[in-house]
């Protein structure tokens, strides 16, 4: 076991990488996901293990902010997820399903569609992986800053349909995180991104079109 000099350490970075895979097939294909089952060498010159996963176009999801320095508010809106059977407070999320699509643009028309709501603003908050270990979706969410009403509502249909709204400040949605009130990824991240960001003045945010691993 080898640690990190502080040096080193300082210089932590993810990396893209592979390693051999020396069969892979599709187990299932669904309407959004696959789950892939791969042979893959995982150390030089041991047999290769099996790892299945889920294969995900990935996501963009969207902190929007209104209110005076210091007292910022965020949207939430409460939707059903049914594989955890929860009404959950999310933000404003939606998948890259479209191919060749910038991120930016999925961002922008989720806002839209989900809210009524556009942004003049628009910062990179915080890019993860869902579950790297069982899926390949990567997620970013966006900061949208300086918002205005749409020029037109969008029908809501499915589970969009019933969903309620509510602006709460960022301190409170920090609150709530931290009681274990709220279970989303991207609202938990997106608060915590967020509330962190405002704590240095908003400097050090990433252009929207900033590199994204994924």
């Amino acid at each position: 076991m080898r640690f990190l000099s502080h040096e080193e350490a300082l210089a932590i970075s993810d990396e893209k990488t592979s390693r051999e895979v020396t069969s892979r097939h599709t187990v299932w294909s669904g309407r959004i996901v696959d789950v892939v089952e791969d042979h893959v060498v995982v150390v030089d010159g041991e047999a290769p293990v099996v790892r299945q996963y889920t294969r995900h176009p990935g996501a963009v999801a969207v902190v929007a902010m209104r209110g005076e320095r210091g007292a910022e508010e965020i949207l939430l809106l409460r939707q059903y997820r049914h594989p955890v059977s929860a009404l959950l407070w999310e933000i404003p999320a939606g998948l890259l399903d479209i191919a060749g699509e910038d991120p930016l643009v999925a961002a922008k028309r989720e806002l839209a569609e989900e809210t009524d709501l556009t942004a003049r603003r628009w910062d990179v908050l915080v890019d993860f992986f869902t579950s790297p270990g069982g899926t390949t979706e990567p997620l970013r969410i966006f900061l949208a800053r300086d918002l205005t009403q749409a020029a037109e509502s969008f029908a809501r249909e499915d589970e969009e349909a019933a969903m309620i709204y509510a602006w709460v400040s960022l301190t409170e949605a920090l609150d709530m995180v931290a009681a274990g009130r709220l279970h989303n990824p991207s609202a938990v991240l997106g608060i915590l991104a967020a509330h962190a960001a405002r704590g240095r003045q908003w400097e050090g945010l990433r252009s929207p079109d900033a590199p994204w691993m994924r």
